[in-house]
């Protein structure tokens, strides 16, 4: 016989636990001490190591109570129903997953404010997706669409999306602070971004062109499902950007005057 804290050890499982599983008959000691307390038998322990098997496949324990007293339990169906529903609930976890990797990219867009992130996301998720493939398809061709594919997602867990957001979230830290656009810590910011886009979209300025116009639009940006940006925030960026291609120009002047 086994002592209930012996075999809350030798299985990983509390006390409490087995208590729980005795109270609802899934488990029942086979004996008691003197004292009360549960022993367990060998056949017991068994018992609880298919109940633990049971229990990792996602079955609940009202099932599980099933499975091990009915003898007519349908395990084929009851496999593939358990099946079916853990593929849903895989799918379920991954968009919960998406969701929660675009509200923790709004807040770095949006200086910590979850209320706007929030509101941002309702209204997105609210417009028929059907509308933004149509007018993605309207404004790009199909080289482009290619193009978009590759682009940044707020949901995205690949370092190259989380950098885009984190230096836009800078960006707009920088615009809330009042740096001034010259100063080194923005042009640093401006150079990383115009380095990453020459390493991911070179030779397609073309596209980033248009996509930088729609971009400034609000109206065009909330028709392609693009997670909205302050208008001043942009226009700071764009600012900033023509400060570091002028300085850029003043360098590679100088050094052909030298």
């Amino acid at each position: 016989m086994i002592h209930i804290k012996e075999l809350a050890e030798q299985t990983n499982i509390t006390v409490r636990t087995l208590r729980y599983y005795e109270q609802i008959e899934l488990l029942i000691s086979s004996s008691k001490t003197g004292g009360g307390h549960r022993l367990y038998t060998e056949e017991d322990l068994q018992k609880l190591q298919e109940i633990q098997f049971y229990k990792s496949m996602g079955y609940s324990l009202s099932d599980i109570k099933m499975m091990l007293t009915d003898s007519e339990w349908n395990w084929t169906a009851g496999l593939v129903k358990q099946l079916t529903y853990i593929t849903n609930e895989r799918s379920r976890l991954k968009e919960m997953e998406q969701l929660l990797r675009t509200v923790i990219s709004g807040l770095a867009l949006e200086k910590g404010d979850q209320e706007q992130v929030i509101q941002n996301l309702i209204k997105l998720t609210m417009q028929d997706k059907r509308n933004f493939e149509r007018f993605k398809e309207q404004t790009f061709d199909e080289a482009e669409l290619h193009l978009w594919d590759k682009l940044p997602k707020m949901n995205a867990d690949n370092p190259e999306s989380m950098e885009w957001i984190g230096l836009i979230g800078i960006i707009t830290k920088y615009h809330t602070s009042q740096k001034p656009l010259s100063s080194g810590c923005v042009q640093n910011v401006i150079r990383r971004m115009l380095e990453k886009q020459q390493a991911e979209y070179k030779g397609e300025d073309a596209f980033l062109d248009k996509l930088w116009e729609i971009r400034k639009s609000p109206t065009e940006s909330e028709q392609l499902g693009l997670y909205p940006i302050d208008v001043e925030v942009l226009e700071y960026m764009e600012q900033a950007y023509n400060i570091f291609m002028k300085s850029q120009q003043s360098s590679i002047d100088t050094g052909g005057d030298t």
